[in-house]
């Protein structure tokens, strides 16, 4: 962690505007709900009223807890909070699932002591011959209330704030405004696809945002990175409505170290302090450095590194060559087409251990096909090569399944049981029940548990299948259902002693050489995270018992991006018909192809995804001047 309050951090040169940046979106949560605690009081002790500017999404989910804690441990009292929502959903009543109104009565209000005539949302059911009217009085509601003094935000993939979307101008006032597709896209799973997901928004304008006196911006997961980047080192623009703050005197960006990879104070340290130069960040420049001129590192040259910010490494090293020569061989040693160790080889270089010859592996994979999405090539290698291979599939996958599909499945039951004369009332009944509940079914809303279970059992059959085709025992499939999981709806309950325990208990079942994990970051409340965080307690838990010293953990990313080629310490190569193979694994999914219910902006099936990002990672290092393969699956190695 960086910062351990919320100071005006001192500015780098490509940042237009503070940024401070913590390990994790929990440890930053604190210090700004600390911050927005500590004004509250002031303003009670001064006897003033404190006024608020909140936002919804995940994001601000993490500081509404942390205030809700203050509210209850320390009796942190909002009685005098006045507070205006940014936007809300046009045409969506305040009692629906996916309103505004509803997330922040759950979220916040229900949990603290503000007043509910205090509480300001716009309402999404206003006519609209009356929305111009509307929006004047919500403006001058909050002119009334002396203005905002703490403005909370979060940011859109495309760099909105509020719902002010590319091209809302700096004076904007608050307006109904169109939604963008990739908006739209986001909020897709919120409401069951994109085609539930209303197409306008009332919203503060820019305007309206800039008028507050203080302005905290959260930033959460790596998918947010290229956007942050732009919005805080970027010109100001109409396209990132985001950067329109940089003219603000009083704002402050919070992120988490994944949210920040792409800031050059992350991405290129050495352009911005005295960095020390370990193996890490050598591989990191010298890669970045290849990448910018268009050269391969054996090709690179003094003038290369002069020109680039990175003549200490020459001063290191005397010249380019043996700089080259060094980095060159790092990136080789990481090529590997023995995933589980080559036996009888001198492992010294390789980024496995040759011992022992065959070993127990075991593949953690979030959903029911994040196995064969992300690492197939890998995971077919592993079979191949005669090692112990366990797949434990972590969540049930449920709520990706259509609702025609467990439909469908459930008329084959009862046409197979027809057809053999099998008498079955109860199935009769399911079909019935289910047939029913997704005629009146509203969008969002949870699935009765008959529908869940024969989701789960849809995904279940593809994974079974998908070890079949790679030539798992049955054995060796795991289904653990993490009860987290099991909610019915997008929105999960955190993480338990239940959910620990499963992943503990199958890791000491197996006791494996090789753990594989889903290491995707991109969103730190997604399941891939969630899944990963149990992992990682359940090794720690675990750590001192024999066998985990012989256990070495690698992550893999998932479908949309890979490990930045600085980071890679094992790279499997896949020939063309490794790929094809691959490709028909995850055929094996019916359920996920032809378009899935939480698509997002990204039209591609998953193995078009997983395909091109493979052969990504192998034109990557080719372009370094390595070895040119059809592609690559990458992963990095996790120390516990």
């Amino acid at each position: 962690m960086e910062s351990e309050t919320l100071i005006q951090p001192k500015m780098l040169s490509h940042e237009k505007v503070p940024v401070v940046i913590y390990k994790n979106s929990r440890e930053a949560s604190k210090i700004v709900a600390r911050e927005i605690a500590d004004f509250i009081i002031a303003c009670q002790q001064n006897g003033k009223r404190a006024v608020l500017g909140l936002a919804t999404g995940s994001t601000p989910k993490t500081v509404y807890a942390e205030l809700v804690t203050l509210h209850r441990i320390e009796g942190l009292s909002f009685k005098n909070v006045i507070s205006f929502n940014l936007d809300e959903y046009y045409t969506l009543p305040p009692d629906a699932i996916q309103s505004y109104r509803r997330f922040m009565n759950e979220n916040l209000f229900d949990h603290i002591d503000i007043l509910p005539e205090n509480c300001y949302i716009p309402d999404g059911t206003v006519p609209q011959e009356l929305l111009k009217t509307y929006c004047t009085e919500y403006e001058n509601k909050i002119a009334e209330a002396g203005g905002i003094d703490i403005q909370l935000l979060g940011i859109g993939s495309n760099g909105h704030i509020g719902f002010n979307e590319p091209g809302s101008h700096v004076s904007s006032p608050t307006r109904l405004i169109t939604l963008d597709l990739s908006t739209r896209a986001d909020a897709a799973s919120d409401f069951g696809g994109i085609a539930n997901v209303p197409k306008k928004a009332i919203t503060m304008g820019v305007g309206t945002i800039l008028k507050a006196r203080r302005i905290i911006l959260l930033v959460w997961g790596e998918r947010k990175a290229d956007i942050l980047k732009k919005a805080v080192e970027g010109p100001v623009t109409e396209f990132v409505p985001a950067s329109y703050l940089q003219g603000h005197p009083n704002t402050l960006f919070v992120t988490e170290q994944s949210a920040a990879a792409a800031l050059t104070r992350r991405r290129s340290p050495w352009l911005t302090e005295n960095v020390v130069w370990d193996t890490a960040m050598i591989k990191k420049a010298v890669t970045s450095l290849a990448l910018m001129v268009k050269k391969p590192i054996l090709k690179l040259t003094d003038n290369d590194y002069n020109e680039n910010g990175l003549s200490d490494l020459l001063a290191m090293y005397g010249q380019a060559y043996d700089i080259n020569i060094k980095v060159f061989n790092w990136l080789q040693y990481t090529i590997t087409g023995w995933p589980g160790g080559k036996p009888n080889a001198d492992d010294t270089n390789r980024p496995e251990r040759a011992n022992p010859a065959k070993k127990r592996v075991l593949i953690f994979s979030p959903h029911p096909d994040d196995d064969i999405i992300s690492m197939g090539g890998t995971f077919q290698r592993l079979v191949d090569q005669g090692h112990e291979v366990h797949v434990a599939y972590q969540t049930s996958g449920n709520i990706a399944v259509a609702d025609d599909e467990a439909l469908r499945f459930t008329e084959f039951v009862i046409d197979f049981n027809e057809k053999f004369s099998i008498e079955n009332e109860g199935t009769n009944a399911i079909y019935k029940k289910a047939l029913a509940f997704l005629k009146v079914k509203e969008s969002g809303e949870k699935d009765i548990e008959e529908v869940r279970y024969v989701k789960g059992l849809i995904r279940r059959g593809e994974a079974r299948n998908t070890c079949r085709f790679v030539g798992i025992p049955a054995d060796c499939i795991h289904f653990l259902d993490l009860p987290f999981y099991e909610t019915g709806l997008v929105e999960k309950s955190p993480l338990s002693q239940k959910d620990y325990a499963i992943v503990q208990q199958v890791i000491q079942q197996v006791q494996p050489h090789q753990l594989y994990a889903a290491g995707d970051l991109a969103d730190p409340h997604g399941t891939h995270k969630v899944c990963l965080d149990a992992i990682f307690e359940a090794v720690h838990l675990l750590k001192n018992e024999a066998f985990m010293k012989d256990c070495w953990v690698w992550l893999y990313k998932g479908a949309w991006a890979e490990w930045d080629i600085d980071m890679i310490e094992m790279a499997v190569p896949m020939s063309p018909d490794q790929v094809l193979k691959k490709r028909l694994g995850i055929f094996k999914h019916q359920s996920q192809k032809d378009g899935v219910v939480y698509q997002g902006t990204d039209s591609r099936e998953f193995w078009q995804r997983a395909e091109e990002r493979n052969k990504a990672t192998a034109d990557l290092y080719n372009k370094l001047g390595l070895a040119e393969y059809a592609a690559m699956e990458a992963f990095v190695r996790w120390h516990f």
